[in-house]
């Protein structure tokens, strides 16, 4: 059974909410998934008053080394699933017309 977000510390809970707050970065070449864009993260934890910068911006960041890790292993099936797909479908069907 997953876990509540209610299940953590204060700080993890806030962390999770900035965190969820700023855009996410892709790589437009490969569609990578390559983080978050953090450029509106100090306007986010002082717009929303955050007491433990330190501990929430690490908990941020944890979560996201997790979650670009998750994304990236999640490509990496489904390449390896596509050309496992491909292998198979490219196989030669010989048929020959026997008479006799």
């Amino acid at each position: 059974m997953p876990l509540e977000t209610s299940s953590f510390p204060e700080e993890v809970q806030v962390a999770f909410f900035i965190f969820d707050l700023l855009s996410d970065r892709w790589d437009g070449m490969s569609g990578s998934y390559l983080g978050k864009d953090w450029s509106s993260a100090e306007f986010l934890l002082e717009l929303y008053k955050v007491e433990n910068k330190r501990i929430v911006v690490y908990f941020m960041k944890t979560y996201e080394i997790l979650l670009v890790n998750h994304k990236a292993e999640e490509a990496d099936n489904r390449r390896k699933a596509e050309e496992r797909k491909q292998k198979a479908s490219s196989g030669k069907n010989f048929t020959h017309n026997v008479t006799g």
